[in-house]
């Protein structure tokens, strides 16, 4: 299951622009899951993260 630690995460937006299919932008203007989804980009997301944000 993917997530994503709000606590962590400083909405750079390199997940959504990775991965649209699965993170989008909240109105926080953090990540967010919007879809969970078993595909390449979402490990592609997790290994980029600068601050190491998103788990699976």
């Amino acid at each position: 299951m993917v997530s994503v630690d709000k606590t962590k995460c400083i909405g750079c937006g390199l997940c959504t622009s990775i991965c649209e299919e699965v993170f989008e932008m909240g109105d926080d203007m953090k990540a967010q899951v919007k879809a969970q989804k078993k595909i390449p980009c979402v490990k592609e997301a997790v290994e980029n993260c600068p601050v190491q944000a998103i788990s699976e």
